[in-house]
């Protein structure tokens, strides 16, 4: 199993670098299994932190029920008390015939409840009411129902809707006044008829106010909510007297259809709902916002998550350090092996490293120092060969007999007077003063000049007329050096394959200017110019053609012979339009020296 394991691995990262393999190797130890024990840790603490708020919301809304309960049974008990008071009841029920009887009830009920009525803090109004014709209302504890107002309805309006409630005791909000609560209860004869009916009215705020004040930090709200489902008090004032539908409340929807009260529909609420039941149907509703909560578990998400990635990405520092370490340094080894297979023998790494690594490029550097020693010698011996080749060639030509024809030539022409051979002989005399120097390789650019001029002076003087000769020169880079027979041999193709002489309006542009420490050489003729495959040939060195044995590939040799590759040659043409030769050498204000040829060079001559 283990083998097979590791062929596996093996296979499977085979095409792998070294560096995608120890980062693959730490994914696979420490970020993957981290981020997935971070997320199950999330989960499970963000789940915790969830019941735990819902856990305190409960208890929060179990410890208010009880405070609503107490308070309210409290009122209760004084209504019960009332309106159970069997002399009371007897009292209300008797038939009157004189002041007398009437003064003593009047006076039995102000000695027991009115005093009674004070005992509990909120009470704004507290009434008994009867409907015996007998007994007289006086204003302050006795009233009968009358076309008076009441807490916003008519008094008579109120007391026969009161007496049809199918509860004892009611609960209810005054009308058009939300600070306000009515609390009633029926007072029953022995045979449980109806005689009078006890009102309290009491304060809202005292009663329910401080109670509801504040729930949750002002994160949520609370609500006080009777048999009916219907609000007597509330956080939110403006809902006091709704009803409240839910589904946690089905059957609402098939009793709401005759009540005409407001409706607040909490079933579709993204709140957290928490009902807690009291005594008497009654209901602590509690609506808590879940901003808190989130916010609590985006807190603790950033500072989990924050501390994971910064832990794992300290640990991606120290692997890519590693990493750095080891597979920088074997790519650099690898570099710099790379320039070595390309002649550059004077490479070495920099190693104060003392490990297995060090060892191998120390060894690296030791091999690189001799090889550059061996093939400096070989090169040397190259040079030496090329540079007689070439001057073997130039021999070839024996000069004094040339000087001395020429010299012949031109004392006939003066004896004969005739001018124009005479010009003709001196600008060949110029010409190959310095072609057949075998001596001299490299010359001040001024002289290279001379030397094209010379050549052109022959040309116009074999094609008066067919050329234009435009010159574009940087006196300031006459004194710099380059090597002989650059130019020439480039105008002389503009006359030899561009047919310049056979072009109407024919123009050959020559250009030596200096930029940016460069002298940029070109010669710009609109002759019948070069296709793109013979001129794709040429850039390839792979076209053969007629001329005098100073083509492209010659000058591309000796501007590599000497200035390696800070000299470049390029060729641009359009064919039956123009073409362009561009040469571009470092400034030189000394004569400059052969250098060791480089691997392309060597190619091209095999």
């Amino acid at each position: 199993m283990r083998l097979w394991l590791e062929k596996w691995i093996i296979r499977l990262t085979g095409r792998m670098n070294l560096r995608r393999k120890i980062l693959a190797l730490h994914s696979l130890i420490l970020l993957v299994p981290s981020l997935i024990l971070v997320s199950i840790t999330l989960i499970i603490v963000i789940h915790s932190f969830h019941n735990s708020y819902v856990t305190t919301v409960d208890d929060s809304v179990k410890q208010t029920a009880i405070n609503v309960d107490y308070s309210k049974q409290s009122y209760e008990l004084l209504a019960i008390r009332t309106a159970t008071d069997s002399e009371m009841i007897a009292r209300l029920g008797r038939e009157y015939d004189d002041m007398t009887q009437i003064m003593d009830t009047v006076n039995y009920l102000d000695r027991n409840f009115l005093i009674t009525s004070r005992y509990l803090p909120g009470i704004v109004d507290f009434r008994i009411y009867h409907t015996n014709n007998t007994l007289v209302q006086d204003g302050q504890l006795l009233w009968q129902p009358e076309d008076r107002m009441l807490s916003g309805i008519d008094e008579r309006t109120w007391y026969k809707k009161t007496i049809a409630a199918p509860t004892l005791l009611l609960w209810s909000n005054a009308p058009n006044n939300p600070s306000q609560i009515v609390l009633t209860s029926k007072i029953l004869n022995s045979a449980g008829k109806p005689v009078g009916m006890v009102y309290i009215l009491l304060n809202y705020n005292v009663v329910f106010g401080d109670l509801l004040k504040y729930p949750f930090n002002d994160g949520g709200s609370l609500y006080i909510v009777d048999e009916s489902k219907r609000i007597l008090a509330s956080t939110e004032k403006e809902r006091v007297g709704s009803r409240i539908i839910s589904k946690d409340w089905p059957e609402d929807y098939e009793t709401i259809q005759d009540d005409k009260s407001p409706i607040y529909d909490l079933t579709h609420t993204q709140k957290l709902m928490t009902i807690e039941p009291i005594s008497s149907d009654w209901y602590v509703v509690a609506l808590t916002h879940m901003k808190y909560m989130d916010t609590q578990s985006r807190t603790l998400l950033c500072l989990i998550a924050g501390t994971t990635v910064a832990l794992l990405l300290l640990s991606v520092f120290l692997v890519m350090t590693i990493v750095k370490n080891i597979v920088v340094r074997i790519h650099r080894l690898g570099i710099r092996m790379s320039d070595l297979s390309r002649g550059e023998f004077d490479v070495t790494i920099h190693n104060k490293v003392h490990d297995e690594l060090g060892g191998l490029e120390n060894m690296f550097n030791l091999m690189s120092e001799r090889l550059g020693i061996l093939v400096e010698d070989i090169t040397r011996t190259s040079l030496m060969e090329r540079e007689q080749a070439f001057k073997a060639m130039q021999a070839q030509i024996n000069p004094h007999f040339i000087y001395n024809s020429l010299s012949l030539l031109r004392w006939r022409a003066l004896d004969a007077q005739d001018e124009e051979q005479v010009r003709i002989i001196d600008s060949l005399t110029t010409f190959y003063r310095l072609a057949l120097n075998n001596q001299v390789s490299v010359i001040p650019i001024r002289e290279e000049i001379e030397h094209v001029k010379a050549y052109l002076e022959v040309q116009q003087l074999r094609f008066p007329g067919k050329v234009r000769i435009k010159w574009e020169l940087d006196e300031q880079v006459l004194d710099f050096y380059t090597i002989k027979m650059l130019l020439q041999p480039i105008v002389e193709n503009c006359y030899s394959h561009g047919a310049i002489t056979r072009k109407k309006e024919s123009l050959i542009k020559i250009s030596v200017q200096q930029d940016d420490g460069c002298i940029i050489m070109s010669v710009f003729d609109n002759g019948q110019g070069i296709t793109r495959d013979t001129l794709s040939a040429i850039e390839a060195g792979t076209h053969v053609g007629s001329g005098n044995g100073f083509g492209t590939a010659n000058i591309k040799e000796r501007l590599s012979l000497y200035f390696g590759d800070e000299a470049t040659f390029a060729m641009d043409s359009e064919a039956g339009e123009w073409t362009q030769v561009s040469i571009v050498i470092p400034v030189c204000s000394v004569p400059p020296t052969m250098r060791r040829i480089n691997k392309d060079a060597e190619s091209n001559d095999r």
